[in-house]
């Protein structure tokens, strides 16, 4: 069986003194290997397949078979890792925390601990108010960014 940690070290070494950062590595009992990476500008489909040839150079397989996925993480998946916290600052995420109570908003102030969002409080008969909320990221069950589709012609 192929060991998460050796995939890691793959990882985290090809991607040393560039933007990419791991989200997730994930290798089962029968060696089906799910690497998922990402920048702060969006994953290119040439640096997963970079990723995927990297990593099949270093394993081999007439000494174990496994099967191989590099990806991005997706527009519908959960943060991992803070890196992602970082690259939607600023931008509309949905938050749901530890009780399942969900809150959509800006995100703001990622520290190494937690992150604030700026709500909007919409109170009937009067003026939306905005409302910054603290979240510790123990107190978060799930967070994802929230995109806006835009129709074209």
């Amino acid at each position: 069986m192929i060991e998460k940690s050796k995939i890691e070290n793959i990882v985290n070494e090809y991607i040393k003194g560039t933007d990419i950062f791991p989200v997730a590595v994930k290798v089962s009992s029968t060696n089906r290997i799910s690497v998922i990476i990402d920048t702060f500008n969006g994953i290119l489909l040439e640096q997963c397949a970079d990723l995927h040839r990297h990593i099949e150079t270093i394993l081999d397989r007439n000494s174990v078979d496994f099967e191989l996925q590099v990806s991005s993480p997706g527009l519908d998946a959960h943060f991992a890792v803070i890196e992602q916290y970082r690259k939607y600052e600023n931008r509309k995420i949905e938050v749901v925390d530890s009780s399942g109570e969900r809150f959509t908003g800006v995100l703001k102030n990622v520290t190494k601990g937690g992150f604030e969002l700026e709500t909007e409080i919409r109170i009937k008969g009067k003026k939306s108010e905005k409302l910054d909320k603290s979240f510790n990221f123990d107190q978060v069950k799930s967070a994802k960014a929230i995109y806006s589709i835009i129709k074209g012609n």
